[in-house]
């Protein structure tokens, strides 16, 4: 589902549409899209030829003041302006008007992730990453989904002076171990004590259901248990939670289409930053994860993420779930802010709802 912010998202605080005249927002309009389309400053005659019935001078004052309001600015080697990441934000969330997936688009990408489907999870995951990359023209990135499976089992292992082991079992018969470090004052009656603890009430739940309740349990077991094994509670939980994200993949395909733009390869300081920043792994899974909260496409541009605020770039993502609207991860492009936000759009939306259909067949 295509379910976009309402107006004003993630930047309240920036100008509205309210405060634009049928002109102003014409003007506006017209910039953004040529902007969008060209990539290079667009200049007063430019909106004049594109059936604006203003005079230059008019359409050049009314460009003044939407770069006084701060949607616009004047990039110093020419008299035209381009969107501020303000400005884009406020078009997206107001003025875009989405296209859709074409019909040949829509059966390529069926297709071929229905044959890379039967290969298992990471060959549709890559395959979705990588016909998304080529499609929409930028670099694609997946995360894979959490551990789904309930814990069966919780306990906790003395090893020696200094190190704790915990071990955890699924469900699905997966067995995970947690090495951490011992406690101070810990005896095998506080081992035993946490064990218990954990075991009623974590039995049954996944690692992201626990994750999301124990901060309220961890009140309640510091009423009921010892200050040990409650210590021993809180410290054991937390190594669960780092060593999940950690195990979680992170795929990232289309780097070299970040290249094919003319106005990139002339900025390759800000695509040598974006390389770096497609290479943070924890943050990229950190911020596909908060994309899983939503119930439809999220769209952050530039500074609207710290990961992404210094190489100007735009992520637009979406979740992935099953038709019981279990969510199982995220997918998304990121590339310039003068990505093709009406085209791409639509085309991670319906990836992200075919990958969760096929995954969940």
């Amino acid at each position: 589902m295509i379910n976009l912010p309402p107006p004003g998202f993630p930047g309240a605080s920036g100008p509205s549409l309210v405060q634009l005249d049928a002109r102003a927002r014409d003007i506006f309009r017209r910039v953004v899209e040529t902007y969008l389309e060209t990539g290079e400053p667009v200049g007063s005659r430019t909106v004049s030829k594109g059936g604006v019935q203003l005079s230059p001078a008019s359409i050049r004052n009314t460009m003044q003041d939407l770069t006084q309001l701060g949607l616009l600015a004047a990039p110093h080697t020419s008299a035209g302006r381009v969107p501020t990441h303000a400005g884009l934000r406020l078009f997206v969330d107001g003025l875009l008007e989405l296209g859709d997936v074409t019909q040949e688009e829509r059966l390529q990408i069926e297709g071929r992730l229905a044959g890379r489907g039967r290969g298992g999870l990471e060959e549709a995951l890559d395959e979705a990453t990588s016909l998304l990359s080529g499609l929409a023209g930028g670099a694609s990135v997946v995360v894979t989904p959490s551990r789904d499976a309930g814990v069966k089992h919780v306990e906790f292992v003395a090893l020696g002076a200094d190190q704790t082991l915990v071990v955890i079992v699924f469900d699905d018969g997966a067995i995970e171990n947690r090495l951490m470090g011992r406690t101070p004052g810990l005896t095998p009656s506080a081992l035993q004590e946490a064990s218990n603890f954990l075991n009623a009430m974590l039995r049954g739940r996944t690692l992201i259901e626990a994750k999301m309740e124990m901060a309220s349990q961890f009140e309640l077991a510091r009423r009921q248990l010892d200050e040990t094994a409650a210590r021993l509670v809180e410290d054991g939980f937390a190594a669960w939670s780092g060593g999940e994200g950690r195990e979680r993949s992170l795929i990232v395909r289309g780097r070299a289409n970040l290249l094919d733009d003319r106005a990139a390869v002339e900025d390759l300081e800000r695509v040598r930053m974006l390389f770096d920043d497609l290479e943070q792994k924890e943050q990229l899974i950190g911020l596909l994860d908060d994309v899983r909260e939503a119930q439809g496409v999220r769209i952050f541009i530039g500074a609207e993420t710290r990961l992404f605020s210094l190489s100007g770039s735009a992520v637009i993502a979406a979740p992935y779930m099953t038709e019981r609207r279990r969510v199982l991860g995220a997918i998304g492009v990121i590339g310039p802010t003068r990505l093709n936000y009406a085209r791409v759009i639509p085309l991670v939306d319906y990836t992200a709802r075919l990958l969760g259909r096929l995954l969940d067949a």
